[in-house]
């Protein structure tokens, strides 16, 4: 299986101003084909968690899925990857406040023909809507956690807000935990009820292997 963690190094320390040509090097190497651009770690659980119920293996599909540190870096990454830097597909998920930045990002980059796809607030939003609150909650618990989220709960700033919203800001209060959950709310979904933005991203990641 191909190992996508060099390049995803190299591409992160071009992005800091370090030198392309290991970035191009792996690229080529590798195979890689698409790369998927992300805000975070907890996307990259979450996108790698339902390739693997879906029995795909990306790396050796030459799909890169990459984390880029938040939404804002996405117009320096679609440069440097896209048709105007390494020549790669791009496509990713952001969420919906952060929709003109991608798209003025594609087209700056010269791809602006390429998808990507909306989460309404964010994927953990999509995530808990899909699943419900209460099975969030049993998963939580499952996972040891019900006594933080019980704590969590019993703050004032947490009286009289929605339960899919407490349970949302829950999983972003401890580092990792949105990264843990990325993956646990995702390998908990019926595969019937894959949020739309998640599942048509790996759909279109079949498409871009055939093309």
């Amino acid at each position: 299986m191909a190992d996508m963690s060099a390049f995803r190094e190299a591409v992160t320390g071009w992005a800091a101003g370090a030198p392309g040509d290991p970035a191009r090097e792996s690229a080529e190497r590798l195979g890689v084909r698409t790369v998927v651009l992300l805000e975070g770690p907890s996307d990259v659980a979450a996108v790698d968690a339902l390739a693997g119920r879906r029995g795909r293996d990306l790396e050796a599909e030459g799909v890169c899925v990459l984390a880029m540190g938040g939404a804002m870096s996405v117009g320096h990454f679609a440069r440097l990857l896209g048709p105007s830097g390494l020549g790669l597909r791009l496509t990713g998920l952001c969420d919906e406040r952060e929709r003109p930045f991608y798209a003025r990002a594609l087209e700056h980059a010269g791809a602006p023909r390429q998808p990507f796809f909306v989460c309404a607030a964010d994927l953990e939003d999509e995530l808990i809507r899909a699943l419900g609150v209460a099975r969030v909650t049993e998963l939580v618990e499952a996972e040891g956690d019900q006594r933080a989220l019980q704590t969590f709960l019993r703050q004032p700033a947490q009286q009289g807000r929605d339960p899919g919203q407490q349970v949302r800001r829950f999983l972003g209060t401890k580092k990792g935990r949105k990264i843990h959950y990325g993956r646990v709310l995702v390998e908990a979904l019926p595969l019937d009820r894959v949020p739309a933005p998640l599942g048509d991203l790996l759909d279109d990641l079949s498409v871009g292997l055939r093309a």
